[in-house]
């Protein structure tokens, strides 16, 4: 027993002992006026407004895809779910490659998108392309679960007793499942927030337009470390929060 409690405290320091530092480096470098530098602040505006449209864009398109793959027996059901999954065990740089080959100038829809006079590439809209690629897996396997979990029976009560397809869903199934969507929606946009690798491949780092809070870190570094710091203690206080919150919500609904 001593044994399996000293290993367990040797690898919640080696996780947690990191976070802090990065915190006190942080609220430091914060306090001595990393805050207000104007790097900070365009990484955190662009940063907020992409990840906000990437969340409401995944809940949008992936809810109809969960639903689907939790209620509906399909041929390539498993292949689809399979390749909707890849995404999150692919590595962000090799999914930065693939949307720029594939919606960049000379990429495969390049020409397209240019006689549409539309650039997509080094864009903010990239910015959510990339955010989107690699954090909407998340909230459909997390809305996948919520929907399966929802017994047949009462949706089918739901019907019987006159309600609509979209009714019974509204009324029945999206309540019933909701703490899993949150769930889902807290791990996408924690995800969209924390993505690097992609973005940096397909979207770039322009100040002000696409250098998010991740790449705003790696560009600081070498110049503006209390900028780069400010920006790391700030991310980690944020997610800390926003998953607190979270499990707190969840365990007062299971109470």
């Amino acid at each position: 027993m001593l044994l399996i409690g000293a290993c367990g405290l040797l690898l919640v320091t080696f996780l947690l002992l990191p976070v802090a530092v990065i915190v006190w480096r942080g609220a430091v470098a914060a306090t001595g006026g990393g805050f207000s530098s104007p790097a900070v602040l365009s990484a955190l505006t662009v940063s907020a407004q992409t990840t906000l449209l990437t969340l409401l864009i995944a809940v949008l398109l992936g809810t109809p895809i969960a639903y689907g793959l939790a209620r509906f027996d399909f041929w390539g059901k498993s292949l689809l779910d399979a390749l909707l999954d890849l995404p999150i065990v692919l590595p962000p740089v090799v999914a930065g490659l693939g949307l720029l080959l594939t919606f960049g100038r000379n990429g495969l829809l390049g020409d397209g998108i240019r006689l549409a006079n539309i650039e997509l590439a080094f864009s903010p809209a990239a910015v959510v392309m990339a955010q989107l690629f690699v954090a909407a897996p998340y909230f459909i396997r997390a809305a996948r679960v919520g929907f399966a979990s929802v017994e047949p029976d009462i949706v089918s009560a739901a019907l019987t007793d006159g309600a609509t397809p979209l009714q019974a869903f509204w009324y029945v199934t999206w309540p019933l499942s909701r703490t899993a969507l949150l769930e889902g929606a807290v791990l996408t946009w924690t995800r969209a927030l924390g993505e690097f690798g992609a973005t940096i491949l397909f979207a770039g780092s322009l100040e002000g337009r696409t250098r998010t809070i991740t790449l705003g870190i790696y560009s600081a570094l070498e110049s503006d470390l209390d900028a780069a710091l400010t920006l790391a203690g700030g991310m980690a206080v944020l997610a800390f929060v926003v998953l607190f919150a979270f499990r707190v919500t969840l365990g007062k609904k299971r109470a």
